[in-house]
């Protein structure tokens, strides 16, 4: 259990999650069945400060927390063989999504959590672990009495700083316009980050980071799309 996280709001997080629970195709239950027993994850008896004991290759770990259906993080493992990247998802269809694409396109550096972020950056990640973190466009929970359920906490960016490499990148993006600016107010408040944008606020779209699902329903609504990149000091 996070020291960072009171054990009523994990509950109630991990709960929301499992009620979203969407109904399995007959591909995907075949990709957990088949492939999770070779890029699954479980959370692991006490955190590992070198993650690259999951693969087989030493190289940058970067993690996505929330990856939905898992292609654009499939399209950046593809691009960039030379990284390790770990999958954290509670949306058990997505993982199997991903799973398929994994096969699909032969990757080695790809592994999965099928989890609560929270608990697996406590119980599977050690301090100072982690290259990058990934955050793309969480539930937005855009009703402002709902706005306490954005996972984008100052205890959960404690806890993000605590699992980054120093000159490690947070990386977040989104396509609500407040929620953009409540979390670069706080991730800036945190002193342990730098803005990656020397002049400070939003950052252009780095080429490496693929449009998602998500980013292409929010831009035919009419949205924005704001990035942020923090780098730990």
């Amino acid at each position: 259990m996070s020291p960072d996280t009171p054990q009523s709001a994990q509950r109630r997080s991990i709960r929301s999650y499992v009620l979203r629970e969407g109904r399995m195709t007959k591909g995907q239950t075949r990709a957990m069945e088949v492939l999770w027993p070779i890029y699954g994850l479980e959370p692991l008896d006490e955190p590992r400060a070198d993650l690259n004991q999951m693969f087989s290759q030493v190289a940058p770990i970067v993690m996505e927390i929330g990856f939905g259906d898992g292609d654009a993080l499939a399209q950046m493992a593809a691009n960039h063989p030379e990284q390790n990247f770990i999958g954290v998802e509670v949306h058990t269809p997505g993982v199997g999504s991903l799973l398929i694409k994994i096969e699909e396109l032969a990757l080695s550096n790809v592994r999965v959590f099928n989890h609560d972020a929270v608990e697996v950056l406590n119980a599977s990640v050690g301090d100072g672990a982690l290259d990058r973190i990934q955050l793309f466009f969480p539930d937005p929970w855009h009703k402002k009495r709902h706005h306490k359920r954005r996972i984008l906490s100052e205890n959960f960016i404690a806890l993000l700083h605590r699992k980054m490499k120093s000159g490690g990148v947070f990386h977040f993006a989104t396509d609500w316009e407040d929620y953009a600016y409540q979390a670069l107010e706080r991730l800036e408040h945190h002193t342990g980050f730098n803005n990656c944008k020397y002049e400070g606020g939003f950052s252009e779209r780095p080429e490496w980071r693929p449009e998602t699902k998500f980013e292409r329903r929010g831009l035919k609504l009419g949205h924005g799309v704001w990035d942020i990149l923090m780098q730990k000091v």
